[in-house]
């Protein structure tokens, strides 16, 4: 019973995560990382540009998350920048392991495909593990002259 009380606590958790949000840095003047979750995203790898604040609130607030009372969920985000193309990347299905990006080392556009460099995440296994079923996502924004038809992550050490 134990076992059991401790795996669905371990599957909430998952759900759970608390997003994740970067500042740009002096490596990295170019991208910002804004929310990232392990839940919640389509089956599917694939992309969308988000429009406007709104578009962007509902697509940070379709994954699971923790609100803090009297704070509405969007004050768990950064704020919409109005100068950048705003992008919903989903990483698709996994069967487990953590596959949430926390970090964008680097965009570039090259062939009209953005390449977003993400470090590599190695995955540790020590025998028998739960098997816990994730649709990660990210949102981050690039510069608004960035002019692309598809988004490629590319994994680096």
């Amino acid at each position: 019973m134990k076992s059991l009380l401790f795996a669905c606590a371990a599957i909430l958790m998952s759900c759970a995560s608390t997003s994740s949000s970067q500042k740009s840095s002096d490596m990295q003047k170019n991208a910002e990382l804004l929310v990232s979750q392990n839940q919640g995203g389509a089956n599917e790898n694939g992309f969308r540009i988000i429009k406007d604040e709104k578009e962007y609130l509902a697509a940070a607030n379709s994954g699971f998350q923790l609100v803090e009372e009297g704070k509405s969920p969007a004050d768990n985000y950064p704020k919409f920048p109005k100068d950048k193309k705003v992008i919903l990347y989903n990483l698709g299905s996994f069967r487990s392991g953590s596959h949430a990006i926390n970090e964008i080392k680097n965009v570039f556009v090259k062939d009209n495909v953005l390449f977003v460099e993400v470090p590599n995440k190695e995955s540790i296994s020590g025998g028998m593990e739960i098997q816990v079923l994730s649709s990660p996502w990210f949102i981050f924004a690039v510069p608004a002259n960035y002019q692309f038809t598809s988004v490629q992550l590319k994994y680096s050490k």
